[in-house]
């Protein structure tokens, strides 16, 4: 199976859990955002409570969980934001 790289630009508690502004992943081809979200979460668990507030962009747009992500996409984890 083919793979792609993918950027994953990571705010609040995802840069808080990862001490980073960004990820570089490659991942099998056909993954799609929920599965991308799942290993993020494998990763670092404490991150599971943000899993239902989540949403998603790719290349700056608004996407659904069940997206299929394409070599060189850049995706953009955006966890509820409290604060003004």
């Amino acid at each position: 199976m083919s793979e792609i790289t993918v950027k994953i630009k990571l705010f609040a508690a995802y840069q808080e859990s990862y001490q980073t502004p960004e990820l570089i992943l490659i991942l099998p081809e056909k993954t799609t955002v929920n599965k991308l979200l799942d290993r993020i979460i494998n990763e670092k668990p404490e991150l599971e409570k943000w899993r239902n507030l989540t949403r998603f962009g790719v290349n700056l747009e608004f996407v659904e969980p069940d997206t299929q992500l394409n070599n060189g996409d850049e995706i953009v984890l955006i966890p509820p934001v409290s604060g003004g």
